[in-house]
């Protein structure tokens, strides 16, 4: 698969809310950053294992009422892809919007990296 290919599965099972089915596109060694350490955890995790541990937690912590997904944008080796929640953080009943932009990197035609911007609080 050519960069564009895997950027535009990437969006259409973000779109369908299969986060999961992502990870096919990622290699074993994937590693994903995030702008700022999750409660508990790191800014880096590393692999598929840590990867899908990050999507649980998510799932685990969030109620989503709505969520957007554009692009992808691609760029050589890289491309974007922007994602707005509508979230209601479980533990604390707290309802918020959550914008994020979130840049891939492919090799050998597998994610690599992915790395998270977005404001807090």
């Amino acid at each position: 698969m050519n960069i564009q290919e895997i950027a535009a599965k990437l969006v259409a099972v973000c779109k369908a809310g299969n986060f999961e089915d992502a990870l096919a596109l990622y290699a074993p060694d994937a590693v994903s950053v995030e702008a700022v350490a999750p409660p508990g955890g790191e800014r880096e995790t590393v692999g598929i294992a840590g990867i899908r541990g990050k999507g649980e937690w998510w799932v685990a912590n969030h109620e989503v009422h709505s969520m957007q997904v554009a692009g992808p944008w691609p760029h050589d080796d890289r491309f974007i892809v922007g994602f707005k929640f509508d979230v209601t953080m479980k533990p604390t009943k707290q309802r918020f919007t959550m914008e994020e932009m979130a840049l891939y990197t492919v090799k050998d035609g597998k994610i690599v990296r992915e790395e998270f911007f977005y404001t807090m609080g």
